[in-house]
């Protein structure tokens, strides 16, 4: 773990953004296509810590990006390339525009001034969407990468934003897959490698101490 000294450098408030990966109620919601899923991320806590981490910031003055991963009813433009898409289609919940399904879950919360970002394809948040440039117009650093699934998403997500330069930490506690024992390896043996691993509670402490 970074210390505290270290993770509030990291954490500046003008060049900080934090991400939500996928956390719509279609997918940890109480009517999710993946249920299993969903009870993870409730059950562990990541979903609360996710909420907590975004009033925080809220508060803070740190902004706010909300990745929500959807398709069309047509299914036009969505990938066939992966059994993972031709699952999808079959689930009896779909994230479809404009539905329940991709409006973000409570108890997070959308700001107005958060950005609400929105995909068609692929498996990454940030890859082809408009958060990579969003981030640059925003003067972004640091990417606090939260949310699910810590199977897909949120390592594509890690990956991506390494790549593109931006430092990366992680609240190892608000982010979830499954099975649980997965996300704990994964964290260690994969993110740890490319990202800042951390807490809620130091992010909370370090937004909190910017804020004073």
């Amino acid at each position: 773990m970074p210390s505290s000294e270290h993770l509030s450098e990291l954490l500046d408030p003008t060049g900080t953004v934090l991400l939500t990966v996928e956390c719509q109620q279609g997918v940890v919601g109480p009517d999710s296509a993946l249920p299993e899923l969903a009870q993870e991320a409730r059950s562990s806590g990541a979903l609360a810590r996710i909420a907590r981490l975004v009033a925080a910031a809220h508060e803070s003055g740190v902004q706010v990006i909300h990745a929500v991963a959807e398709r069309r009813p047509d299914g036009r433009g969505a990938n066939h390339n992966a059994r993972l898409f031709r699952a999808a289609e079959r689930l009896p919940v779909r994230q479809l525009t404009g539905t329940t399904a991709v409006r973000i879950a409570p108890p997070v919360e959308v700001a107005e001034e958060d950005f609400v970002v929105r995909r068609l394809h692929g498996l990454s948040p940030i890859s082809g969407t408009d958060v990579d440039p969003l981030l640059r117009n925003l003067g972004c650093r640091t990417l606090v990468v939260t949310g699910v699934s810590a199977n897909i998403a949120v390592p594509n997500a890690v990956f991506d934003a390494v790549n593109r330069g931006y430092t990366v930490v992680v609240p190892a506690d608000a982010i979830a897959g499954v099975p649980s024992e997965y996300t704990p390896a994964m964290v260690r043996n994969t993110l740890a490698l490319v990202a800042t691993i951390t807490t809620t509670d130091d992010v909370v402490a370090c937004f909190e101490r910017r804020r004073r």
